[in-house]
């Protein structure tokens, strides 16, 4: 989404200046300061594919660049900003640089934390994020603004704190603060903060997906794995519904019968250890759901696939004289499969004997 220009933009002058005093090359300079990176570019690109992993703003101070993300079209000129959500993968082109002109610009990444404290102060905190994530806004990966007065003094005090050390560790945190206090004073404020708290939905789900795979032999309820998270149980549930597709009891209960059956497949363990070890205090409740998931009971599952792997050595026996050539290894394939079938027909038909 592009928004009008303002009529009280800033020049970006100081700030290409500043950028180039601390681009040492074309392309991608960074070391700066953590989540800071400075482009500089002497000719147009074509297009090349991207990523970031955190919310991040980026701030054109001299040429003009594109970026494409899920169909969406961002231009971004002189003196604009764009706004992008985490986790993002876009194609980005630079659309006008020459060497006595570089392209000039820098992507700083933003602390969805430090937006939704400051947003307490400025729009009433996270409840905005929350009204905003079922709007058609919400769709969108990005957004370009203006960079106004107020915020491009805030970039250039941001970026002059970082030469001395003593102003990067008093000053450069608290102009960085500045930099996202006046993003969220301007008309894009909601859709900085949905970014924001779609990151650390994306986050507290991923923390708890983590904790279910390493502790699957425990219980996991629900209030169990919002309180790793920091969340209350319904808005925990609400954001693993919107991230997974399922509840988060459906997904532990999916998640214990898949590895269940990679442990039958393995034959170290028995049907009872297997049920003990998944989290299941009965093994009947494990029977009953393995076998409506899978439509076989846990033993016999296990006695099949081991019934299968001994097939294996003998159908391949059975077809190991000489080396093979291509057309001949894939008939002899063929006859593998034929073998295989056939002796797993013939123990059918003993066992129902």
């Amino acid at each position: 989404m592009l928004d009008h220009p303002c009529e009280h933009g800033v020049p970006s002058n100081d700030l290409a200046e500043e950028l180039s005093a601390r681009s040492f090359g074309d392309g991608a300079n960074v070391g700066l300061w953590p989540g800071l990176t400075i482009y500089r570019y002497v000719e147009p690109t074509v297009p090349k594919w991207d990523e970031i992993q955190s919310l991040s703003v980026c701030i054109v101070a001299q040429g003009r660049k594109a970026v494409t993300a899920d169909g969406h079209h961002y231009p971004c000129d002189e003196g604009q900003y764009l706004l992008l959500r985490s986790d993002l993968h876009f194609q980005v082109q630079i659309l006008d640089a020459t060497p006595d002109k570089p392209f000039l610009a820098f992507v700083l990444e933003i602390d969805p934390a430090v937006v939704r404290r400051l947003s307490e102060a400025v729009v009433g905190g996270r409840g905005t994020s929350d009204q905003s994530r079922s709007s058609t806004e919400g769709q969108d990966q990005g957004v370009v603004s203006e960079l106004d007065a107020d915020l491009g003094g805030a970039v250039l005090r941001f970026l002059r704190s970082l030469a001395a050390d003593s102003d990067r560790r008093v000053l450069a945190p608290l102009y960085q603060h500045e930099l996202v206090y006046h993003i969220l004073q301007r008309d894009r404020s909601s859709k900085l903060l949905l970014m924001a708290g779609q990151q650390e939905d994306g986050n507290s789900v991923a923390a708890a997906l983590n904790y279910i795979n390493t502790h699957l032999s425990e219980p996991l309820t629900v209030e169990t794995l919002a309180g790793q998270v920091n969340l209350s149980s319904s808005a925990f549930s609400r954001r693993f519904r919107e991230l997974t597709g399922r509840s988060p009891r459906q997904f532990v209960k999916e998640t214990r019968l898949e590895r269940a059956r990679e442990l039958l497949f393995e034959r170290r363990l028995g049907v009872g250890d297997v049920s003990v070890a998944v989290g299941y205090a009965s093994q009947s409740h494990f029977t009953t759901e393995f076998r409506a998931r899978f439509g076989t009971l846990p033993r016999d599952y296990a006695d099949a696939e081991g019934l299968s792997r001994d097939l294996r050595p003998t159908c391949s026996a059975a077809d190991s004289s000489g080396e093979l050539g291509p057309s001949r290894a894939k008939s002899s394939e063929q006859r593998a499969v034929s073998c295989c079938g056939a002796q797993l027909s013939a123990s059918g038909a003993n066992s129902s004997r």
